[in-house]
């Protein structure tokens, strides 16, 4: 199994995405257009999505565990 580096620069963008209103949106309704958008498109276009996953190990528009 590689081991992926987590660099500086993926944390400052996890943390983008951490602050981003659409996708915190996302992740606290679980429902909508703004979930629909984060879960379809914008992980394709964004970097700041692709660093959280990365970081955090889960995809922008899933919930925070409690």
């Amino acid at each position: 199994m590689s081991e992926t580096t987590i660099t500086e620069k993926d944390r400052k963008l996890a943390q983008q995405c951490v602050n981003c209103p659409v996708c915190t949106r996302a992740r606290d309704r679980q429902k909508g257009f703004l979930f629909w958008f984060v879960k379809h498109i914008e992980h394709s276009i964004c970097p700041a999505c692709r660093a959280y996953e990365k970081v955090y190990g889960r995809k922008a528009h899933e919930p925070v565990p409690d």
